[in-house]
């Protein structure tokens, strides 16, 4: 492992541009050390009872309540999520911990088969230290969708946040620690960028997730398979939101605006391809325009503020070339598209329409209060340009239920929202295909990701 002992890991606050926190990146030795604790701890916390796995994920979630403002002003301050969502984020974080405490022994129950044993079954059991890479966006929530069923299963965790959000990964190692976790189940480690492949390949790590780009996503499952270690891929996205003629145009405005916007846009799962037929394009329109042009843009730390910086420069950088390349190509801009003067990555709210497939905006992942609007003679077109993508994350649909049902069945995504918002949920599984991913997370998908379904045949042979 090659790591230069000067790297430092920054956190700069999005609404100021100003660097708030350095943190020194982990050295070789502490790697090792932290690498060490938790195979050692996996020995005895995989002997557990579910009950003790239990206790402590509840433990953890009621010390995320206590904290609650200082881990929600963390978020804030070292990636710009607005105050409000940044609250909600450790609330949901604390939900995840505490479904896997009181439905992981039922999801991850024995199963019996009858074959020709005397008894056949499969039980489930843990890998040892699994090692999750995380970003930025949801540096709470990511953790614990990750670390709750790992470790109710029986694995020790080993988090690696994103270089740009160290203080909200050492909180998170905080609140173990107060919970009286035993040393070595959870850990953070701020590991250098170029580290990472090393503490993949260690032996002492059995599994990996991850979270991020589909760049960084194929890098990461290329060394882990050549390692024969499985992962769990949470990718990139651009995902359609189809409005059919009969859909509730209010409510479905009401929705996708939201869906949109929530963590300034910067969400795998958001809408992002608006697909809407030509008999209600006009109308729906006017409806998203008049509810984006009544967000407000600012300081994250106000209570008021919907929608707040841009993680980056760089992150903004790349978001306003989106925009001017789809605008360029033919598309109109009702709304934004302008980059503000004055500190911090703030970037507007954006409405883009007769945006059509091919456009940057339709061909690449925009990350950012960016709306691309395009129109659609009928359903089957529809269905052609939501599929129309590398992608396969998730997807809504508007119309009536029955035919959102029977829709859902043509959309190459791994999850479908009929007359809602795309949403992760602890009782639910998901994750995506194509280059969004492989694997699934949360629900009782998720915890069966990370163990050893083993199967069981005990004789003498029945005839």
């Amino acid at each position: 492992m090659t790591q230069t002992a000067t790297t430092t890991l920054t956190a700069t606050d999005p609404s100021t541009g100003a660097v708030i926190r350095e943190v020194p990146a982990a050295s070789a030795a502490q790697v090792d050390q932290t690498l060490t604790a938790a195979e050692t701890a996996f020995r005895s916390w995989r002997r557990t009872g579910f009950s003790e796995r239990a206790d402590l994920l509840r433990g953890v979630a009621a010390e995320l309540r206590r904290r609650s403002d200082d881990f929600a002003m963390l978020m804030t301050e070292e990636m710009g999520k607005p105050i409000g969502e940044a609250r909600g984020e450790v609330e949901k974080a604390a939900w995840a911990a505490e479904h896997y405490a009181q439905f992981g022994a039922e999801y991850l129950r024995t199963d019996h088969i009858d074959s020709d044993a005397t008894r056949s079954y499969v039980q489930y059991l843990p890998l040892g230290p699994v090692l999750g890479i995380l970003p930025w966006n949801a540096p709470f929530w990511l953790a614990f969708r990750f670390c709750a069923p790992a470790l109710m299963a029986g694995n020790t965790a080993v988090l690696k946040p994103d270089p740009h959000v160290p203080g909200c990964g050492l909180a998170i190692a905080e609140a173990f620690a107060a919970a009286g976790a035993p040393e070595g189940v959870f850990q953070t480690l701020l590991a250098a960028t170029p580290d990472v492949e090393g503490v993949i390949r260690d032996p002492r790590i059995r599994a990996v997730s991850f979270t991020g780009s589909d760049r960084a996503g194929a890098a990461v499952a290329a060394v882990a398979a050549s390692e024969i270690k499985p992962a769990v891929l949470e990718l990139g996205g651009s995902d359609p939101s189809i409005v059919l003629a009969d859909a509730d145009l209010t409510a479905a405005a009401d929705v996708i605006v939201l869906s949109r916007i929530i963590n300034a846009g910067q969400s795998c799962i958001a809408a992002k391809r608006i697909i809407v037929e030509r008999t209600v394009y006009d109308e729906f329109v006017g409806l998203l325009r008049e509810r984006f042009a009544a967000l407000t843009v600012g300081d994250p730390r106000d209570e008021s503020v919907k929608v707040g910086p841009i993680a980056r420069a760089d992150l903004r950088d790349n978001l306003h070339r989106q925009v001017t390349e789809t605008v360029e190509a033919g598309a109109e801009c009702l709304l934004g598209g302008q980059l503000p003067d004055g500190p911090g990555f703030f970037y507007p709210v954006t409405l883009l329409t007769g945006v059509t497939p091919g456009m940057t905006a339709c061909a690449e992942e925009t990350f950012g209060p960016v709306a691309a609007v395009l129109a659609v003679d009928d359903l089957e077109e529809a269905l052609a340009v939501a599929n129309d993508t590398p992608y396969g994350l998730a997807a809504s649909v508007w119309t009536t239920a029955e035919r959102g049902e029977a829709l859902a069945r043509e959309l190459e995504t791994g999850q479908v929202a009929v007359n809602g918002i795309v949403k992760t949920d602890p009782r639910l599984p998901s994750g995506g295909v194509k280059r969004s991913g492989y694997g699934r997370e949360l629900g009782p998908h998720g915890i069966h990701e990370f163990v050893n379904a083993q199967q069981v045949w005990v004789g003498p042979k029945r005839d």
